[in-house]
């Protein structure tokens, strides 16, 4: 059983800045991919970010040259830092963590809301 727990989001204004952190229990956290999706008000869920065990990065074009996702195994904990914030990334942040040997888990939500 793997949990998640997110943190770090709240309001800010257009162009402002965010981090989010989610802190994952167990010990397998540094073989695992890692993921932040977000999911906004009628759309369905939707991948920004993603990490793997090795260290290789992916990110949607939405958040290409403005989100940087990075994992710190020795505390079990992956940020997604967002930078130039636009209204458009209004929406619920999750993470999400996937081992094929588990499956995968995700957090409860985080809540970033950008006013223009």
């Amino acid at each position: 059983q793997v949990q998640l727990v997110e943190s770090g989001g709240g309001l800010v204004q257009a162009g402002g800045s965010l981090r989010l952190s989610c802190a994952a229990s167990g010990s397998i956290f540094s073989i695992s991919t890692l993921g932040w999706y977000r999911q906004a008000p009628g759309k369905q869920r939707e991948v920004v970010a993603s990490i793997t065990s090795g260290g290789n990065t992916d990110y949607a074009d939405s958040a290409k040259g403005r989100f940087t996702i990075s994992r710190d195994n020795a505390k079990n904990t992956v940020y997604l830092q967002m930078n130039s914030l636009k209204p458009e990334d209004t929406a619920v942040y999750y993470c999400r963590f996937f081992l094929s040997l588990v499956g995968e888990y995700w957090g409860q939500g985080t809540q970033v809301t950008v006013s223009s």
